[in-house]
């Protein structure tokens, strides 16, 4: 499998002050990886580095050449973004502009745009206003997106946040779905980790430093998972 991050004792800091620290994993093709952590554990920061939205204060990371046009990346749902005033299929159809060379959407790119509509159970909306459909309809048209810009990583930020317990499971399933088939690599952070562990296979602590990084089995079978997630079910 390629290796496409590699961290090493990375630290990352705001205004010379360490916000996280301690970094030493890696990420291969085909991972599922939940990032777990309390607010304010530095799991937002690690993503924007992954991006390279922001530069470490020491250490090391490595990204595979190919990651520079093969990401996809969905940020936190904003205020704005929930009464965006387009149609879902062309919200969908932008998710395609970092990756085209021509100045309009072929066919092939509205075939792709709604083949990833139809993978996130959204296809009938299509044609509907994306401010008009439900909290769920919207992250699943987000996430159709970011599909489309992707070709070998999906970044995810709180994919499932503000969906009842009911949604926020079949947006995991979804996702478990889209590793598998596509073999696509995900890397998402989670508040909601009781749930999202269940679909990933593998979980990375923070609590501004690294705290765990293994398979998920194993982060059940920690001191820190039990920990964690005997509090979220309280």
């Amino acid at each position: 499998m390629r290796t496409l991050f590699y961290c090493h004792d990375l630290c990352y800091a705001y205004d010379d002050s360490i916000v996280l620290s301690g970094l030493d994993f890696s990420v291969v093709e085909t991972d599922y990886i939940c990032i777990a952590g309390e607010n304010g554990a530095g799991k937002s920061t690690l993503v924007k580095g992954l991006l390279g939205l922001i530069k470490p204060a020491s250490g090391a990371i490595k990204a595979d050449k190919s990651l520079r046009r093969g990401t996809g990346y969905l940020p936190q749902q904003t205020a704005a973004q929930k009464n965006f005033p387009a149609g879902a299929e062309e919200v969908v159809l932008s998710g395609l502009i970092g990756r085209k060379k021509l100045p309009f959407y072929t066919r092939s790119d509205k075939k792709t745009a709604y083949r990833n509509m139809e993978r996130l159970g959204i296809a009938d909306a299509a044609g509907r206003c994306f401010g008009e459909l439900s909290g769920g309809q919207q992250r699943r048209v987000l996430v159709a997106r970011a599909l489309c810009a992707a070709e070998k990583l999906l970044v995810l930020d709180e994919p499932a946040a503000g969906l009842d317990p009911l949604a926020a499971r079949e947006m995991y399933s979804l996702l478990e779905n889209i590793n598998r088939d596509m073999k696509m690599t995900i890397i998402m952070v989670s508040h909601d980790i009781a749930t999202a562990v269940k679909h990933a296979n593998k979980v990375l602590h923070l609590w501004q430093k690294q705290l765990f990084f293994g398979s998920a089995g194993d982060y059940a079978n920690s001191g820190i998972g039990k920990a964690f997630l005997g509090k979220q079910e309280q």
